[in-house]
């Protein structure tokens, strides 16, 4: 008769519940996954889906009961791995929103706004075109089996009862750092044709001032960035190919930190 006792009852729910726990707290912190649009229900029957499948490859969990203070310690533990890996994927997409903010305030679409369901906010316009965008590309190149094969191996750069070490930290800080740098680089083909396209009109206005500068101006300006965002459109993908790839290779970094093992 096939019986359980109570050490392999405890070691079996290790197996899978530390496991689960992390990927749990990584799709609610994940951006495309973790927002308010994603049902709850569905969330954690996709990490109980994922637990199942990754859990037996697994390297042998700590033996730890869970109702004890070291199980609450590891479960905090697994907590903070998840959001570390959600939070590295979260900047990507705050970096093309950045990118739609710029792009609004210098184009006058500032006031633009939508109420963005997902985020709870007044979202631009732009911002949320561009969101959109990002979202397809992801899925377009298989970015979301890169980022399922980061959380894998997650389990194997820290094994269930390691922490991530402070230079794991530090990385994600530095991912989040060069949000605005990134950010800037994308918007800045749009941003050096509205810095000509006002310098034209403050030439014009200066050579006819009987000119209606609003009248004439908002028009070229909004057109002008609207122009020039079409054409860049076309080197859009690689950008946002290399922001996803960037985002992943942060969150693996930050997992080779370890410490405490």
């Amino acid at each position: 008769m096939f019986t359980l006792s109570s050490t392999d009852l405890n070691t079996l729910l290790v197996l899978f519940f530390f496991p689960f726990v992390r990927i749990l707290a990584w799709l609610r912190f994940d951006p495309l996954l973790g927002n308010r649009a994603f049902p709850m229900r569905a969330r954690v029957v996709l990490a109980f889906v994922l637990t199942v499948a990754i859990a037996p490859v697994l390297p042998a969990a700590p033996q730890v009961a869970l109702v004890s203070g070291e199980g609450l310690l590891v479960l905090l533990q697994q907590i903070a791995i998840g959001a570390v890996l959600g939070f590295t994927l979260r900047i990507a997409v705050a970096i093309v929103e950045l990118v739609g903010q710029f792009l609004s305030m210098q184009m006058g679409l500032s006031f633009a706004m939508l109420f963005d369901p997902i985020n709870g906010a007044q979202t631009p316009v732009i911002s949320q075109f561009l969101v959109l965008t990002t979202t397809l590309m992801l899925f377009a190149f298989n970015g979301h089996h890169l980022v399922i094969a980061a959380l894998a191996q997650s389990f194997v750069e820290v094994p269930v009862g390691s922490v991530i070490a402070a230079s794991g930290f530090a990385t994600v800080v530095h991912w989040g750092g060069t949000m605005f740098t990134t950010g800037l680089h994308i918007a800045l083909p749009v941003t050096a044709a509205l810095l000509a396209t006002n310098l034209t009109i403050g030439m014009m206005s200066r050579a006819a001032p009987q000119l209606n500068i609003f009248a004439i101006g908002f028009p070229l300006t909004l057109g002008a960035g609207f122009l020039v965002l079409y054409f860049t459109l076309a080197y859009l993908p690689a950008q946002l190919d290399r922001i996803w790839l960037q985002a992943v290779e942060a969150g693996v970094s930050a997992m080779r930190g370890v410490g405490g093992q």
